[in-house]
């Protein structure tokens, strides 16, 4: 009640009472890949704050308290599930490109190692811009990211791509496959 009447003392009573609980319990379900429990619990406690006038002092807490980490765990899973399906859509995409002219140029400079090497969703948002042209703001909704992390995916999937590559130039000079600049022994 002391909460819910604004008193930020009371809520770091609550959160270190319950985080422990909340955290250990969302530990001992079956997360999705890439789901954190305590990522899962802040959020829980993020959900909490914004409900917090919904929750009547003639009703325990605790029960109150984890039907909202529930709800967040299911939300989570929902999301993930949602996102894992759009980007295997798009990876199938990728590979129906087949033997374009693009796709065989792409092969032919080993792009299609370079881009293998980054994570999904980079090479997403990198294909997907650089590729077929879209903006950042169409594969955010695409992706269900907003557009400043698509952006910031096709960058740092450009730039892994970009290391992949000088690597992989400076594995092919070092074998002797690949002839040097001139001047150079």
């Amino acid at each position: 009640m002391r909460y819910q009447a604004g008193d930020l003392a009371a809520f770091e009573e609550l959160y270190a009472r319950f985080a422990p609980r909340v955290r250990g319990w969302l530990a001992k379900l079956r997360l999705a890949p890439g789901a954190d429990p305590e990522d899962l619990a802040q959020e829980t406690f993020l959900q909490m704050h914004r409900s917090r006038h919904t929750w009547s002092a003639s009703r325990p807490f605790e029960p109150w308290a984890f039907a909202i980490a529930r709800n967040v765990y299911r939300m989570d899973c929902r999301s993930r599930s949602r996102k894992q399906g759009r980007e295997t859509a798009i990876d199938a995409e990728i590979a129906a490109l087949g033997d374009t002219p693009e796709a065989t140029a792409v092969r032919r400079v080993g792009v299609d190692r370079a881009l293998a090497g980054t994570t999904a969703k980079r090479r997403s948002s990198l294909l997907l811009h650089h590729l077929w042209g879209l903006s950042f703001k169409e594969i955010g909704k695409l992706l269900a990211v907003n557009p400043a992390a698509a952006k910031l995916r096709a960058r740092r999937g450009a730039a892994d791509v970009r290391r992949a590559l000088e690597k992989g130039r400076e594995d092919s000079n070092e074998d002797g496959r690949e002839g040097g600049r001139e001047g150079e022994g």
